[in-house]
């Protein structure tokens, strides 16, 4: 009886935080050993996991349409058990309507994968993963962009193929701009439909599928 009480209190103490954690790294562990399994599912490799320590990292930071005198206001926090929550209002006011997130300098050759999926909860409205690369409009960073939208208060999977992802420079189209997966220099999350109001995106993880094994390589 003695035994089975110190047992029972032990698991009881046991940090939840730390198994979720637990889980979810075991998860994206799973998602590498896809390729051994191709006749089941395809190939999943982590891009960003957004644990506390790898965020930390890719140094991610609300950028909003401020540098354009707009007034919106984006924040971000990363929770113990490796979720984003990006959130804030947009607002039109002052020619503003964007709110964005991004990384600092990063290397990600994801040329041998065909895309990438999140997996995500919204407030319904429609987001957009970004990507900068070696391209440039009129000597400045340019980014390639994909809408996904969202269910609100349902976490669901998002799959986006690389084919999709269309330039732009400022809110203008550089349909003539050609997506290179393999000169990825940094990766954001964006808002900017149009909509004032509160906004809230909370996302697990961002994963490629499909290709080879030189998908996510040369991460960080």
């Amino acid at each position: 009886m003695g035994t089975e009480r110190i047992k029972s209190l032990s698991w009881r103490a046991c940090d939840s935080t730390a198994i979720w954690r637990a889980m979810k790294t075991l998860s994206a562990i799973a998602a590498t050993l896809f390729v051994c399994l191709p006749a089941i599912a395809a190939e999943r490799k982590a891009v960003e996991e957004f644990t506390p320590e790898e965020s930390g990292k890719l140094d991610w930071r609300i950028v909003d349409d401020g540098v354009m005198g707009g007034l919106s206001k984006g924040e971000r926090e990363i929770s113990k058990d490796g979720i984003l929550r990006f959130f804030g209002t947009l607002s039109l006011e002052n020619n503003g309507g964007f709110s964005s997130l991004r990384t600092g300098d990063v290397k990600l050759d994801l040329s041998g994968a065909e895309g990438v999926i999140l997996r995500v909860e919204g407030d319904g409205r429609t987001y957009q993963l970004r990507f900068s690369t070696d391209a440039e409009y009129r000597g400045q960073e340019m980014s390639f962009q994909a809408g996904f939208p969202t269910e609100k208060g349902e976490w669901t999977e998002v799959k986006l193929p690389f084919a999709r992802f269309a330039g732009s420079w400022r809110g203008q189209s550089l349909p003539d701009k050609t997506f290179d997966p393999s000169k990825i220099r940094r990766l954001g999350l964006q808002l900017a439909d149009k909509k004032a109001g509160p906004f809230e995106l909370r996302v697990d993880w961002i994963r490629t599928y499909g290709g080879g094994d030189k998908a996510a390589s040369g991460a960080h």
